[in-house]
């Protein structure tokens, strides 16, 4: 009789499988807890001690590492020295293997791990057997993956066995399946000793979706999260209405909750093709919303918005009123719910924001033939650390509009210039060559919303005085950048000239 050799820790759907598997005559080896479901299931098994002659030893971390395991599935059927051979020391083909592994990923997930529940976890007895079963798939059908139980019965019901091209195919997910769990262990490990920059970068990614088009409709495109994904995150988000998201709206809503996690107070974020186009805060959501849609209420057509509390009605009716792509946000009252699918096409996320601070450490970005990796320009911004390099200096309430322009300057594709006061965006220059170009479309958006409340932000230092001298015959009273060119003096001349307040932060924010 053919035989098959079954240990799983996910033992859902797994009855009825190796019930099929034993109507298609064979032979069940198994252990520990699968042994025991399969038993009280009224399966005849074999338990491996009785195909090894060897008894589990060491906690059971020692029980299918064995020549009569190993060779009956790495044994090749048409070598007659490897048959002669398994025939002399008595070794039985192993035909199929159903492994998956200790649960390593679920382990590490639970609050309250320790390195040593960590480590028990790892699982060494099942990668060998699924990599030994995968390498020989020529003649041994590997399952680590209960989606694949009904293909495989089907097969052996239809053919007596698998095909080759079956058998490929899951030996090539079965080689994914250990990749993947030993690039966790890997991250998880590297991270517990603190190794920054490891020779070898190991990343494993699950597939969450496959999305519609890429970045445009002739490409093809999939979304893979993260295999311990963060709580605050897109791929995290809960949608409650509307249609799929696109791989355009996805890199949209993630640049648009980086924005909205510098804010504690009541805030709206509005965001359009990676940039922010308004971003509003005040004592309320509602009245967020409106400074937010002010800041540009042309750009905000068709944007992304991610408001940190709970959507009222009133915020509702008033969003209601425009094309909106993307609404995130923590929570949604029923009514206010209500109004806003009405548009069945709108996409409601819902997010937890309570792990807003929980920090990615690093991120990444592919290049042709590599990857760049670097960590998140995450920096705690301390306005007690700028320096205040001209004679004006500013006012406690131009201290609060340059760092809420600041955290928005921080979030817009370089070269980038923000004109805002303390409530809200007032002009955004984004992306341009060069920050005078940036400077004047900031300036042009913010227009006649200029006041001597407004500031002006500079993600990188000003390489000449035009970009001030600009400002300041524009009105705006006070200037934040970072520093740092070797003619800062003659920004800080011109600053003085026009009687405005300059401050260097010393921390540049290039956003690409």
């Amino acid at each position: 009789m053919r035989r098959a050799l079954v240990s799983v820790s996910d033992k859902n759907d797994l009855v009825p499988f190796v019930k099929g598997l034993v109507e298609n005559d064979f032979e069940i080896i198994s252990t520990g807890g699968t042994k025991k479901v399969l038993d009280e299931a009224g399966i005849k098994t074999i338990s491996v001690e009785d195909v090894t002659g060897f008894p589990e030893i060491l906690d059971g971390r020692v029980k299918t590492l064995n020549p009569y395991i190993h060779g009956g599935l790495l044994g090749r059927r048409d070598v007659p020295e490897h048959v002669e051979t398994m025939k002399k020391l008595r070794i039985h083909p192993i035909d199929l293997v159903c492994v998956n592994l200790y649960p390593f990923k679920q382990t590490i997930e639970k609050p309250d791990c320790t390195l040593a529940d960590a480590i028990e976890n790892i699982d060494i007895g099942g990668p060998s057997m699924v990599r030994s079963a995968a390498k020989n798939y020529h003649d041994v059908t590997i399952v680590v993956d209960k989606a694949d139980y009904q293909t495989v019965l089907d097969e052996f019901n239809e053919n007596g066995k698998t095909t080759l091209e079956t058998r490929a195919k899951l030996a090539a997910k079965a080689f994914r399946h250990t990749a993947a769990y030993d690039a966790l262990i890997s991250q998880y490990l590297s991270e517990k000793v603190g190794v920054e920059a490891p020779e070898k970068l190991t990343l494993t990614y699950e597939l969450e979706d496959t999305m519609r088009y890429g970045e445009n409709s002739h490409q093809r495109a999939w979304f893979y999260q993260d295999a311990l994904p963060k709580k605050y995150s897109v791929s995290s988000a809960r949608q409650l209405h509307g249609k799929q998201l696109s791989y355009n709206n996805i890199k949209d809503a993630d640049a648009a909750i980086r924005i909205a996690r510098e804010f504690n107070e009541p805030t709206v974020v509005a965001l359009k093709h990676m940039n922010p186009c308004g971003i509003g805060r005040a004592d309320n959501i509602e009245t967020a919303w409106d400074r937010a849609y002010a800041a540009d209420p042309i750009s905000i057509f068709g944007g992304i918005i991610v408001l940190n509390r709970k959507v009222d009605l009133k915020t509702a009716e008033k969003m209601h009123e425009l094309f909106l792509e993307i609404i995130i946000a923590p929570g949604y009252d029923d009514d206010a719910f209500e109004v806003l699918a009405k548009k069945k096409n709108i996409r409601l996320l819902q997010l937890d924001f309570e792990n807003k601070d929980e920090k990615t450490r690093f991120e990444t970005v592919s290049i042709m033939g590599g990857l760049l990796m670097q960590e998140q320009d995450v920096i705690e911004e301390n306005e007690s650390e700028w320096k205040v390099v001209t004679k004006n200096k500013p006012t406690k309430e131009q201290l609060e509009a340059l760092m809420f322009a600041w955290k928005a300057v921080k979030h817009t594709k370089s070269n980038a210039i923000v004109v805002a006061d303390d409530k809200q965006t007032l002009g955004i220059g984004a992306g341009q060559p060069n920050r005078i170009d940036s400077t004047k479309i900031a300036i042009k958006h913010a227009g006649d919303k200029i006041t001597d409340a407004a500031v002006m932000a500079s993600d990188a230092f000003f390489p000449m005085d035009d970009c001030v001298q600009y400002a300041a015959e524009h009105g705006i009273k006070a200037i934040v950048h970072p520093g740092g060119s070797i003619r800062d003096q003659d920004s800080i001349d011109m600053a003085d000239k026009y009687g405005i307040t300059m401050v260097m932060t010393g921390i540049r924010h290039f956003r690409h």
